[in-house]
């Protein structure tokens, strides 16, 4: 097999071994690079610069980043690791939290700047300590890093006898809750002639709210929490007929569904300060979970909690309804309703 020569060498430096793309270093630094937003505040100065003038800006500072235009850098040459954490940490505190977490693990300078308390405290609620009193116990918020406080409340946290869940979302630290059908009021849900509860692997809760028959269809709820600032919207989630598994498979009897298209159900919110919210529309999609949106409200302190009442209502009592399962309300942010698939076809809206 013939040697390659110093001349095809350089005219293929991406297949030198042990050249620049074979680096691991190299591929990481280009990685960092890559994530940079295009415009941030410069640890320097208060005026904003590209990801390639901060490469300039990190090459007078003694920082070698690599290029594909780039000869091999000697082995003496400072490397990706050698940038200060202060700096790294920086960076990484424009970033989302996935992108921080995926750069921990390129070294140990970025696993420790990916862990300072400013980088996730810029990630939490503005009031995640009145969050942290009406979820945790004090001892979270004292004993725990930043970071620590922002896994635990992206769980999925347990209120009211475990009817209530509340957690942050993952990627962009806001917060959502969940109420189970058991935490609202629904009139005879005691009635085994007209309710049922049944299990399922298809709720948060595992378990639903069936409705057999009924002639007066009335559901209300309340909560009352604080709420970070910012627009909600609450959904309630249904699904028309009965869904269970056959031979491992699910299916979904929709024999005793009726009602639901002779008049409009009637969806409402109240919040303590004077908004209010209302939609209807008929229940058609049988077989399948639907979000049904009852309205929006905004939240301008998050200090103090807010109270929201919320309903949902047939009750023309000319014709009986029945053959539905409730299983939870939702709030979520408003800016959910385009970015979350299951959302995106919201009904009642």
């Amino acid at each position: 097999m013939a040697v390659p020569t110093n001349k095809q060498n350089k005219q293929n430096p991406k297949t030198e071994k042990g050249g620049t793309y074979n680096s691991y270093a190299s591929v990481c630094e280009l990685y960092i690079i890559s994530f940079i937003p295009k415009s941030f505040p410069s640890p320097l100065s208060s005026s904003s610069f590209s990801s390639s003038e901060l490469e300039c800006s990190l090459h007078s500072m003694g920082i070698l980043f690599s290029s594909s235009y780039a000869r091999k850098a000697p082995p003496s040459s400072p490397t990706l690791a050698d940038l200060p954490e202060s700096c790294v940490a920086s960076i990484i505190g424009y970033m989302d939290p996935p992108q921080i977490c995926k750069l921990a693990m390129l070294n140990r300078t970025f696993r420790a700047a990916s862990s300072a308390d400013f980088v996730w405290e810029s990630k939490l609620p503005p009031n995640y300590h009145v969050l942290i009193a009406e979820i945790f116990d004090q001892s979270v918020q004292n004993n725990h890093s930043k970071r620590a406080i922002y896994a635990s409340l992206c769980r999925l946290n347990s209120l009211d006898e475990g009817n209530k869940k509340v957690w942050l979302d993952r990627s962009t630290g806001k917060l959502c809750m969940c109420i189970s059908s058991k935490g609202l009021s629904i009139t005879g849900v005691d009635d085994r002639r007209y309710w049922n509860r049944i299990p399922t692997e298809e709720s948060r809760f595992h378990a639903v709210a069936y409705l057999q028959q009924t002639w007066w269809f009335e559901v209300i709820g309340e909560v009352d929490f604080p709420f970070p600032a910012g627009t909600y919207s609450l959904f309630f989630r249904i699904h028309l007929g009965r869904a269970g598994k056959r031979f491992g498979r699910r299916v979904c009897n929709t024999e005793h569904v009726h009602g639901w298209d002779k008049k409009p159900v009637r969806f409402q919110l109240w919040t303590s300060d004077g908004q209010y919210g209302s939609s209807q529309c008929f229940l058609k999609e049988p077989a399948k979970w639907s979000f049904y949106h009852a309205g929006d409200f905004t939240v301008v302190n998050g200090n103090v909690s807010t109270k929201i009442k919320f309903s949902m209502t047939q009750i023309d009592c000319t014709h009986t309804k029945g053959g539905l399962c409730l299983d939870s309300v939702l709030i979520y942010p408003s800016e959910f309703r385009k970015v979350k698939a299951f959302l995106n076809h919201s009904l009642a809206s």
